[in-house]
């Protein structure tokens, strides 16, 4: 993962595995809020037929911690996914947490990035000009 764009309302963050680079997380500051998606694409560019789905923040959060439940647009797309609980932990200059939890299941997914270690910027995801 590497931070891609930040904008004034929006943080563009890519995930990459091996050469797939389909995969990028969308931060958007609402009013009150903040909204993660998850954009998916093709190595073409064109969106997947799962993307855009994510949460939004029911409160604050802190610095350090932001937790999203899955949206209603979510739901409409994957119903399994409506239990769907994102949330990401960072400790500055140290690393970032990304976990997905399925609330009533065993699905559970982290990863840690080590935020430590400089790297060179890769190419744009499948899909994104910088």
């Amino acid at each position: 993962m590497h931070l891609r764009g930040c904008e004034d309302a929006t943080i563009r963050i890519p995930f990459f595995i091996g050469e797939n680079r389909s995969r990028t997380w969308l931060f958007n500051k609402t009013k009150d809020q903040l909204l993660l998606k998850h954009d998916h694409r093709h190595m073409d560019g064109t969106p997947d037929s799962i993307t855009q789905y994510g949460g939004r923040t029911t409160n604050s959060g802190t610095a350090t911690l932001q937790m999203f439940p899955a949206d209603q647009e979510t739901t409409n797309m994957l119903p399994a996914a409506a239990t769907n609980v994102w949330w990401l932990e960072l400790v500055p200059g140290k690393y970032l947490t990304y976990n997905l939890r399925r609330i009533g299941t065993d699905r559970l997914f982290s990863i840690r990035f080590d935020l430590s270690t400089i790297m060179d910027i890769p190419e744009a995801p499948w899909g994104w000009k910088d």
